[in-house]
């Protein structure tokens, strides 16, 4: 049997687990239930009555929370020489190409979004299977494959984040921090859902948003209720 600690116990009791949520009542809750002894994400899932191996209903997309991740995220560019004071000048950490692409294919991973031209989409389609797995490969989808880096990087920096249905049907976002006030988190927290409805494909059959759950890092899951929702 895993270990529970004190902490967790007493929080899991504040949840009450034959209860549906409200948004903003979770959003309060996810503070309140917290353990966690740093500036913990916040996290929504939600699971989709889509069938993710069907092309029209793999769901993925973009949305700008109103208040960001509460996390500053690296930003890799991988672009041509004429693109890349455009991007030092937007705030990308890391801005070039061959040197990069050498770096990956030896392992190196550690930004948080990939955005490169269509140009370079050739050269680097071989970092596929390396990026792929990290959600970091660019594209066109999320807007990580563009010629106006610039606002690329911008977008990402002011809290863009790409989201994908997983092989479950499950789509799991950092939507804040428990620092975040519960108002900031719901907002994000509606951004998303907004986000997910408006992106419901015309061939999912019953119910769409089938089970919503909050909960900060190492935190109880909190139940929403998705009845609370226009789909």
């Amino acid at each position: 049997m895993a270990f529970i600690s004190k902490k967790r116990k007493v929080a899991n009791a504040k949840v009450d687990a034959n209860k549906a949520y409200s948004l903003k009542e979770a959003s309060a809750l996810v503070k309140d239930t917290s353990v966690a002894k740093f500036d913990a994400s916040v996290d929504l899932h939600v699971r989709l009555g889509v069938d993710p191996k069907k092309a029209d209903q793999a769901i993925r997309g973009t949305v700008t929370l109103p208040h960001g991740t509460g996390k500053t995220k690296k930003v890799l560019v991988l672009c041509t020489p004429d693109k890349e004071a455009d991007a030092n000048t937007a705030g990308a950490d890391y801005v070039g190409l061959d040197e990069f692409i050498q770096k990956i294919e030896s392992g190196w991973t550690d930004v948080d979004v990939v955005i490169a031209t269509p140009a370079v989409m050739p050269k680097i389609g071989k970092l596929g299977k390396i990026l792929g797995p990290r959600n970091l490969m660019p594209n066109p989808k999320t807007g990580t494959v563009t010629n106006d880096v610039a606002a690329a990087v911008t977008e990402v920096k002011g809290g863009k984040i790409a989201f994908k249905v997983d092989k479950a049907g499950i789509v799991h976002a950092s939507i804040g921090r428990v620092s975040f006030s519960p108002e900031k988190i719901a907002e994000n927290g509606q951004e998303l859902l907004n986000a997910l409805i408006k992106a419901k494909p015309t061939t999912a059959k019953g119910t769409y948003l089938k089970g919503i759950s909050m909960a900060s890092s190492m935190g109880p899951g909190i139940a929403l209720d998705t009845k609370s929702f226009v789909q």
